[in-house]
């Protein structure tokens, strides 16, 4: 009796799998045909890590390591120096892409704008030490998702020997109190 019954389950489980396959013929497929077709990616998608320059093609990162102090696995270093300006960069940039985990604290802490996270995954390699990306990899040639952002022109460096007092709109004061709920 025993072994009737496995026939009969067997067989049930045997037709119930067929049924699922008939079913799933005419549906669309569910996998991506990865490298031909390109996976769709969110817009705020968190990829590769970039280093973007400023619209007159200077470095926009001043090196100021904040970068690094909010990094979750510690695979940012960099060494902060200064040009005949007076202007700060990085001596040396590195990212470990084999540690980092794309959260994008690097990219909020950023205040110049100058890393960013855009949406590339092809990040693969087979040594881990080509994952070690120095300051020419991650350098891009132009500025990135931020096109209008200029650090130096909204922190007043720009403005530093010029008369602030003929641009009233800077100078207007806010009472606080009334702004309160």
């Amino acid at each position: 009796m025993l072994f009737l019954k496995n026939i009969l389950c067997n067989f049930f489980s045997q037709v119930r799998s067929i049924f699922f396959v008939f079913i799933n013929i005419f549906n669309k497929r569910e996998t991506v045909m990865y490298p031909e077709e390109k996976t769709k990616l969110f817009p705020r998608y968190r990829g590769r890590i970039v280093l973007t320059q400023d619209e007159n093609g200077n470095d926009r990162c001043v090196a100021c390591n904040l970068c690094a102090s909010v990094c979750p696995s510690s695979c940012i270093i960099l060494q902060q120096d200064k040009d005949n300006n007076g202007r700060s960069y990085p001596k040396f940039f590195k990212i470990d892409f084999s540690r980092c985990i794309f959260c994008g604290l690097c990219e909020e802490a950023c205040p110049t704008a100058a890393i960013q996270l855009l949406p590339d995954f092809e990040l693969s390699d087979y040594r881990r030490q080509d994952l070690i990306y120095e300051k020419e990899d991650l350098i891009i040639s132009n500025q990135g998702k931020y096109l209008d952002y200029d650090f130096y022109s909204v922190s007043g460096v720009k403005l530093k020997n010029k008369n602030l007092c003929k641009n009233s709109k800077h100078v207007n004061n806010v009472d606080t109190k009334k702004i309160l709920p």
